[in-house]
């Protein structure tokens, strides 16, 4: 799984906002190619198609490919790997030939939907009758913004909660943590220290920016909004958010922000084989479903299992769901064979077969229902974690703004800082919602 770093961080508000909406905003290029009024019979032609992955993973995606093209021999699919977002909003400014282009991040979508870069596919659906409701009410919602659906989902990651089950067991904890007070205590009789009084092993690092502790992820824990109806920060108003940080926060200052800070440096990268949870450095680790790949190949004698993140304690009966995102992919405005683009693009994303060979490749996880109920689908106990969050109706998304995850990174930064520095709570998230609101009315304009 070699690029799943580019794909699971805030690499949305690192493609900041604001250059997207620049580089965007040229998307001039030739005309838009209008559809028929009927789906061609035969497939001929060339197509070009841009992804990000590469690798092991690259492979994986062309076997797809070649699958659509032994079904198509009139088609030549010219596939260009290895293109990140950037490279692809450059690539559609500036009119080069894309024709289909796969993005690592639903936060494009609010930018691309609104600037036309990614061209309107209501008319492909509804010409050809694609059955939507076949995609989960989350997947739906992160591939369109404002009644334009630009992109349709490839598949999708989903977080929860890997645990070292030697470790636990060890300790005399014989299940899971359920709630977030379960989990600070459960971390706390897992931690052990060296004789100085620095760090040996974790039972959870709480540390906001370590591996995949964002905000995002911890969000569905408290069912915490991110937007309110008209678009605005809601990050403010809403009660998930205080009742999060507070608990973050007084977890960690009970083990120490220094110490915690000294342990998390000397620890392994997150995707490379030394990563901490893999080492037994960590007894439980938040993760997505990617993660079982990569202990099949890197850790294969780690005894672990995986279970729902647990929820805040006002809020169990959200237990079960998760944060879900995930890959997306659109016709680019510029596409000279959008017919043939589409008909790719639909193969990709809403058939049976070919979702199912990608996930098994990639082990993330299918983003329409008769894919998550596929026999074919290789679904060790490990991996039925995040099948089942992914079909939880309490299961939540970050929501698509012009802004991309530019309201992600704000908070992000104001999170950080707060967990070493605190501070009056309410009046640092009300200067939240403020650099948000500024930075959407930028956007937007007046």
């Amino acid at each position: 799984m070699k690029n799943a770093s580019l794909r699971r961080h805030l690499l949305g508000a690192i493609v900041l906002a604001a250059t997207s909406a620049v580089l965007l905003s040229g998307c001039t290029g030739t005309a838009e190619v209008p559809i028929a009024s009927r789906a061609p019979s035969t497939l001929k032609g060339q197509v070009s198609f841009w992804h990000f992955f590469s690798g092991r993973e690259a492979g994986v995606i062309q076997s797809t490919v070649d699958d659509f093209m032994k079904a198509n021999p009139g088609v030549k699919v010219d596939v260009h790997p290895g293109q990140d977002d950037e490279k692809l909003q450059k690539a559609i400014s500036a009119g080069n030939t894309v024709d289909l282009g796969m993005s690592y991040s639903t936060d494009i979508v609010g930018s691309f939907c609104t600037s036309g870069a990614f061209r309107d596919l209501t008319p492909f659906i509804k010409r050809d009758n694609v059955d939507l409701t076949n995609l989960t009410p989350i997947v739906k919602s992160y591939t369109e913004f404002k009644g334009v659906r630009c992109a349709m989902p490839v598949l999708t990651d989903d977080y929860a909660l890997y645990y070292n089950t030697d470790l636990l067991t060890a300790a005399g904890i014989d299940s899971p943590p359920k709630t977030l007070t379960e989990l600070e205590d459960d971390a706390l009789k897992l931690t052990t220290y060296n004789p100085d009084g620095s760090i040996k092993t974790l039972g959870f690092n709480p540390l906001m920016g370590f591996y995949e502790n964002a905000a995002a992820h911890y969000g569905p824990s408290a069912g915490a909004k991110w937007l309110n109806a008209d678009g605005s920060s809601a990050i403010g108003s809403d009660s998930g958010w205080p009742e999060l940080i507070t608990w973050q926060t007084n977890f960690v200052k009970k083990i120490g922000y220094a110490k915690l800070q000294k342990f998390s440096a000397g620890l392994g990268q997150e995707f490379e084989a030394d990563n901490a949870f893999q080492k037994g450095k960590i007894a439980m680790n938040l993760d997505g479903e990617y993660r079982t790949a990569f202990l099949a190949d890197q850790a294969p004698g780690l005894k672990y299992a995986t279970a729902p993140f647990p929820t805040a304690d006002s809020h169990t009966d959200l237990y079960g769901a998760g944060y879900i995102t995930g890959n997306i992919a659109g016709i680019s405005k510029g596409s000279q064979n959008p017919e043939l683009a589409w008909a790719l693009l639909k193969y990709l994303t809403t058939d049976t077969g070919a979702l199912v060979k990608m996930a098994n490749g990639l082990k993330n996880v299918p983003s329409t229902a008769d894919a998550l109920k596929s026999p074919k689908l290789e679904i060790s106990s490990q991996y039925k974690t995040f099948v089942d969050v992914a079909s939880n109706p309490h299961s939540a998304t970050t929501p698509p703004s012009p802004i991309g995850a530019g309201y992600q990174q704000t908070f992000e930064q104001f999170w950080d800082k707060y967990q070493k520095s605190g501070g009056d709570l309410a009046a640092g998230l009300k200067s939240v919602d403020k650099q948000i609101n500024d930075s959407l009315a930028l956007v937007n304009g007046p």
